[in-house]
């Protein structure tokens, strides 16, 4: 698996955005599910690290998410959101998603929160009904720090950008001359590429696993956050 091909997956605009690493080249494509995604490569990949939560919890905070902040620095570990609880992704509605959340988990659920919820579901469901290839759960900002990057800089600032990039290719990956295109910015092409980067230590056996060994709730997938 050291050398086969790899994906790394992040939301955006245009549904998700994909990072295909093969050899130290990476390709870039989106689609609006995660699925087209998966159809449309070449071939399976070895390994997806994707940037959204995988095993939902019943009650309470996962672990994933607490110590995936220890490794941010101040200002930067609010970029862990809380998973939200199994039942508050399954609710239709903010208030009902807010109600189960804090029935669950003794908090509520913010509209930050039930926005990513439906992209959470649909990993959810795609992961529950085996896609046949290795998943995993990564956070491109515990990531980038993994490499050594600074993450202070937001990415939503030149500064904060080059340096993902910089570190990026300081881990030899070639990236795309080109970051951006129609449903999707240079940070979610950024972010992808940081999960792809993840996913080639999944494939050789040297990624982070936080936590480890990784969590099981009721729905019996492995929770924990690669890096």
């Amino acid at each position: 698996m050291t050398g086969a091909p790899v994906l790394g997956v992040d939301g955006c605009p245009g549904g998700w955005i994909g990072a295909l690493l093969v050899g130290d080249g990476v390709t870039l494509r989106v689609a609006p599910g995660i699925e087209e995604l998966l159809a449309a490569l070449p071939g399976a990949p070895a390994v997806v690290g994707i940037d959204i939560p995988i095993g939902l919890p019943d009650s309470g905070p996962r672990e994933a998410d607490r110590l995936a902040r220890r490794e941010l620095p101040v200002g930067r570990k609010s970029s862990v959101f809380p998973t939200p609880a199994r039942a508050a992704v399954l609710a239709d509605t903010w208030p009902e998603a807010n109600e189960a959340n804090r029935a669950a988990t003794g908090k509520g659920l913010s509209h930050q929160g039930f926005n990513l919820c439906r992209k959470i579901a649909e990993v959810d469901a795609w992961v529950l009904a085996g896609p046949g290839v290795v998943v995993a759960e990564v956070h491109p900002e515990v990531s980038f720090a993994v490499m050594g990057a600074d993450t202070r800089p937001s990415k939503q600032r030149p500064e904060g950008r080059d340096v993902r990039r910089r570190a990026l290719r300081d881990v030899g990956l070639d990236l795309p001359a080109e970051l951006r295109g129609p449903g999707w910015a240079v940070d979610d092409a950024l972010d992808a590429c940081a999960a792809a980067w993840t996913a080639r230590r999944i494939a050789r056996g040297e990624a982070l696993s936080f936590p480890d060994p990784p969590e099981v709730f009721s729905d019996g997938i492995a929770a924990a956050i690669r890096a």
